[in-house]
């Protein structure tokens, strides 16, 4: 065996004397504690047998007698590297640094001013009456005065007044232009309009003259747009008679029977234009509600010359106005009748309490629709009426 054969031992390294062997050997530590080390230590042999820890340091040799039950020693694994046995000292695991307490405290310490910041600017108190008398007071954001000018409240009455006269000039034209609603005040025109009927009055249908405005101006004469109405039409017209006396409030609705250049009369109860009869149809025969009490009616369909028909009701022979004159319709002028023939003021009474001939200046307008219709009885004053008296099976009714 040649020099470089031979095995070298552990105190021929310079630095290091020989140690005898331990004639009391350490006792083994049992696995579990290896096992139970928090940081496991690498060991690395080198050539010259020396065992360093994972940092790279050469461990210096350690005691022999010092007891294994030391805290972190832990027994070298044995190298054989020849035949004799070279014993291996222990190695001295390093032990993890305790951590450092300052660095919890200082962290607390930082946590506890924040918390004395955040309780000192937003107080929190319980329900024991707790909270200090010098509370502080709460901090509401500033608002915005509104800045209101010296003229803010007559602008706000400027506008007020313009949205009523707008509003006042709609309806005026409205009423003026168009339609005018009106409520019929009697049985004069039994069966065909009922007292509390709600009708509605087309303003065109005849042109316009100083009475399709309200209160009847005297702005000008005559018809603006005129247009003579048909036989048989259910017209609006303001009484003769109160023309130049009064304010003209008087609104009645008859039928036009007669035209300018008629000649009309009533003998014995049966209509006669131009000198030929009229033909009638009896349709019923009841009895009909009268002011005094119930009465025989005949309810008969009409043709008029020109082929309008419509019902008209008779109460028999022998009324006032049965038989008539002859009346000659001047030019300008119309002969109207209400088709309850014996309960009707018209134009076969000439006396100062009825109607006589209707200039055509007094024309209002022609009556379209039954809108709503309430028995006698129903008033604004009464809300109860307003459904107890209600007659819906009237409601838009169109009329003849």
């Amino acid at each position: 065996m040649t020099e470089a054969d031979k095995p070298h031992d552990a105190h021929d390294e310079p630095g290091h004397e020989p140690h005898a062997a331990d004639p009391h050997p350490a006792p083994e530590a049992p696995a579990e504690a290896a096992a139970d080390e928090s940081h496991p230590v690498e060991t690395v042999t080198e050539a010259g047998g020396h065992v360093e820890d994972a940092a790279g340091a050469a461990a210096p040799a350690a005691d022999a007698h010092e007891p294994a039950s030391s805290a972190g020693e832990v027994p070298a694994v044995e190298d054989t590297p020849s035949a004799a046995e070279t014993p291996v000292e222990p190695v001295h695991v390093s032990e993890p640094a305790p951590t450092s307490t300052a660095e919890p405290v200082a962290a607390a310490a930082v946590a506890g001013a924040t918390a004395s910041r955040v309780d000192a600017a937003s107080p929190i108190w319980s329900d024991h009456g707790d909270a200090p008398d010098h509370a502080p007071a709460p901090v509401y954001k500033p608002r915005k005065e509104k800045t209101s000018s010296s003229g803010g409240s007559g602008n706000e009455f400027v506008e007020i007044l313009k949205t009523v006269v707008f509003a006042l000039l709609i309806a005026v034209v409205l009423r003026i232009v168009l339609f005018q609603p009106f409520t019929i005040p009697s049985a004069s025109m039994e069966p065909n309009l009922y007292e509390g009927d709600y009708i509605v009055v087309s303003k065109w249908s005849y042109g316009y003259s100083r009475h399709a405005i309200p209160l009847s101006p005297p702005l000008f004469e005559g018809r603006i747009f005129g247009k003579a109405p048909e036989r048989g039409d259910i017209a609006v017209f303001k009484l003769p008679r109160d023309i130049g006396t009064g304010p003209n409030k008087v609104d009645y609705i008859k039928r036009v029977i007669g035209l300018p250049g008629d000649r009309v009369q009533m003998i014995d109860g049966t209509l006669h234009i131009n000198g030929e009869p009229v033909r009638d149809v009896v349709l019923d025969a009841s009895e009909v509600g009268e002011t005094f009490g119930a009465r025989p009616a005949t309810q008969m369909r009409e043709t008029l010359p020109n082929g309008r028909t419509f019902t008209v009701q008779d109460f028999g022979p022998g009324g006032m106005l049965d038989s008539t004159p002859v009346f000659e319709v001047p030019a300008g002028h119309y002969f109207m009748m209400g088709d309850n023939r014996d309960n009707s003021v018209d134009s076969r009474d000439q006396s100062s309490q009825g109607v006589g001939l209707v200039p055509e200046e007094n024309l209002i307008g022609k009556a379209e629709i039954i809108l709503f219709s309430w028995s006698p009885g129903a008033s604004l004053l009464n809300p109860i009426s307003w459904f107890s008296k209600v007659r819906p099976s009237r409601f838009f009714t169109d009329l003849d």
